[in-house]
């Protein structure tokens, strides 16, 4: 099982990069926590921009650490931007959009278990859209 794995490109000129691959989960959040306090702590208005192009798997624990930062780069005046999300961390994030995940689970487990069968069903082929 992938752990995850974080780079983090520091530019003088406000917009950080930080590119992750492998899974985002109850096992690794902390891990992501940890590396972005540095980049969220700066006052100074900027983005960060996660790159989750090599990211295979994302659970609600991780989607909370990517709220937090944004919620934390907002503060700043900062803006946190997603780019190149695998079709299968897309349709989590698209999930959350319509929905959020507190309002519809009884607890993380449920939670985690319906993203768990959802990502697999995208890797599958089958998304389950009908359009």
């Amino acid at each position: 099982m992938p752990m995850l794995e974080i780079q983090i490109q520091r530019s003088g000129s406000g917009s950080d990069r930080v590119s992750l691959s492998g899974r985002l989960d109850t096992h690794s959040y902390q891990q992501l926590d940890d590396a972005l306090a540095p980049l969220l702590a700066t006052s100074t208005p900027g983005s960060l921009v996660l790159d989750l192009s090599l990211l295979e798997y994302i659970s609600s624990a991780g989607i909370r650490s990517i709220f937090k930062a944004r919620k934390a780069q907002a503060a700043n005046g900062g803006k946190l931007l997603v780019v190149n999300p695998q079709p299968q961390i897309q349709k989590v994030f698209d999930v959350v959009k319509a929905v959020p995940l507190n309002d519809i689970f009884g607890s993380v487990a449920e939670a985690d278990a319906y993203l768990d069968a959802m990502q697999r069903k995208v890797l599958e082929g089958d998304d389950g859209d009908d359009d």
